[in-house]
């Protein structure tokens, strides 16, 4: 077969590149880090996924030696930040703290080319915390499920719901609620949960299937109601808030987990480094304490970077299907 002159040379050059390039991937990765690191996050600060990146960071810039700066980039419902996380050089230097939404949700929801499976290494599952559907008790006085599902049927459309964007476990879980109660509310999607918050507790909107970190804080300075979680089981953050399930809503399936991702192609030793040391910022009792606070199940996921990149794929076909059936897959 003919090979071009050129495309021959463009393929030498790239063959030189290559074996030129491992070499010293390998002697970057067995200095590394030699400087600071970025976390990434893709929502405003004073979200779950934010204050998770910033109790993360604290300690492994410590066991680490180089600080780990956390970075917001919100926008499109995470994913300008995982896009940023995906073009950058795979040496260790940029992470991004991805969760549900952003990893396996919103590429099925909001116009976007990332793929999980393609454009991240898998480096450590963090844990999970349930949605907890709150109110305002200023603007409504409910105090069950029953008592909204009363009024969003008494008034189709009227009940605004906040979430941080297209395809986030806020959005989907009132998208599944409504689905299953037959029920007609509106979304009123935001750059992140702090914005969200902000408004329900202004009394702009009416109610916010929030996450737990993200709500506890107003849940407990009595400014918000929980009525109930998301979650299979109930949370030890709130013991007296029924599940979903026990309040007459079967089939909410629908959690947020944490993670870190690195871009594609990240070497092994760097990989095995990260590794190592996420694996000891969560076992530090005073870390665990904070994220447990916050109301995250620390652990309660795969334990290996090779599990959790399996983990991904059955998340990334769990919500393409929940997102189908939704109908809110792009088109």
């Amino acid at each position: 077969m003919h090979i071009p002159t050129r495309a021959w040379a463009s393929a030498l050059v790239t063959a030189v590149l290559v074996s030129a390039t491992g070499p010293t991937l390998a002697q970057d990765a067995s200095k590394w880090p030699e400087r600071p690191i970025r976390l990434v996050v893709g929502f405003v600060p004073g979200g779950g996924t934010d204050v998770s990146a910033r109790i993360l960071s604290a300690k492994l810039s410590g066991i680490l030696g180089q600080q780990v700066v956390v970075e917001n980039k919100p926008g499109a419902s995470g994913l300008i930040a995982s896009d940023y996380v995906a073009k950058a050089d795979p040496d260790g230097y940029t992470l991004l703290l991805a969760n549900m939404q952003s990893t396996v949700a919103a590429p099925y929801v909001v116009q976007s080319t990332i793929d999980p499976i393609r454009d991240f290494t898998a480096v450590r599952y963090i844990g999970s915390v349930p949605n907890v559907l709150v109110i305002n008790p200023t603007k409504h006085n409910y105090t069950s499920v029953q008592n909204l599902i009363d009024d969003a049927r008494a008034h189709p459309k009227q009940l605004l719901y906040a979430s941080s964007g297209q395809g986030s476990p806020q959005h989907l879980s009132a998208a599944r609620f409504s689905q299953i109660t037959d029920v007609e509310m509106e979304h009123v999607p935001y750059k992140g949960s702090g914005q969200a918050m902000t408004d329900l507790l202004g009394g702009n909107v009416d109610m916010n299937f929030d996450t737990l970190p993200g709500a506890i804080g107003q849940i407990q300075a009595e400014k918000l109601r929980p009525l109930a979680v998301t979650s299979a089981q109930r949370s030890k953050r709130l013991p007296d808030v029924p599940t979903l399930a026990e309040a007459g809503i079967k089939g909410m399936d629908i959690v947020q987990w944490y993670a870190i991702l690195a871009p594609a192609q990240l070497p092994k030793p760097i990989l095995e480094k990260l590794d190592k040391a996420l694996s000891q910022t969560l076992a530090d009792p005073d870390t665990r304490n904070k994220l447990t606070e916050q109301g995250m199940n620390v652990g309660d996921g795969p334990t290996t970077p090779a599990a959790f990149a399996s983990y991904i794929q059955d998340e990334w076909a769990k919500y393409g299907k929940i997102t189908s059936s939704l109908g809110l897959t792009k088109p």
